[in-house]
């Protein structure tokens, strides 16, 4: 009995001091070059990072999925050497020349163009987000596969607009909770 007590207590304490050395990545194995300790790889920094690429062929639209992805890729391309608030500069002003006719909603695409331009002055941020949400055209919901979702979203939305941050995503948490 006390030997059989000895091997279960060896083996257990042997799997506790192995367990952390088997957790490790090994190199070759699931890492992709340049993936270090902060999980970062290509494709995973800048401007949607910890995303990696979306299945176009899941989407409603995979063509538009697909401009869209390699729209991106060429503003990644362009911004290479740039970094922090220049790199942002730089990929706003990269997917600013996305051709809308691509896109899954063209005339969207081209309105939050607009959009954008008109709010350009604002400082990144808060701010810049308030004067987007504030000047975006309502969508047109005609057009909607459910059109009672779509008005719904849209009330909700001219709800909340006056707000910002954490004040706005608890406004839309209240209405979508309240429904």
């Amino acid at each position: 009995m006390k030997n059989r007590l000895m091997i279960i207590g060896s083996a257990l304490i042997a799997s506790l001091f192995c367990l952390p050395a088997m957790a490790q990545p090994v190199p070759g194995q699931g890492m992709g070059p340049g993936m270090g300790m902060n999980g970062m790889g290509p494709g995973m920094g800048g401007m949607g990072m910890g995303r990696g690429s979306r299945d176009c062929t899941q989407t409603p639209n995979p063509q538009a999925c697909l401009a869209h992805q390699q729209a991106r890729q060429q503003a990644r391309a362009a911004c290479q050497g740039t970094t922090g608030q220049a790199r942002r500069a730089c990929m706003h002003g990269q997917m600013q020349s996305f051709d809308c006719a691509k896109a899954g909603n063209p005339q969207q695409c081209e309105a939050r163009k607009k959009v954008y331009q008109e709010c350009q002055g604002q400082p990144a941020g808060p701010a810049f987000r308030q004067c987007v949400q504030q000047k975006m055209p309502p969508v047109d919901c005609s057009r909607a596969s459910d059109r009672a979702r779509c008005d719904f979203h849209q009330q909700v939305r001219e709800t909340c607009k006056d707000k910002l941050g954490q004040e706005h995503m608890a406004c839309l948490r209240a209405q979508f909770i309240g429904r």
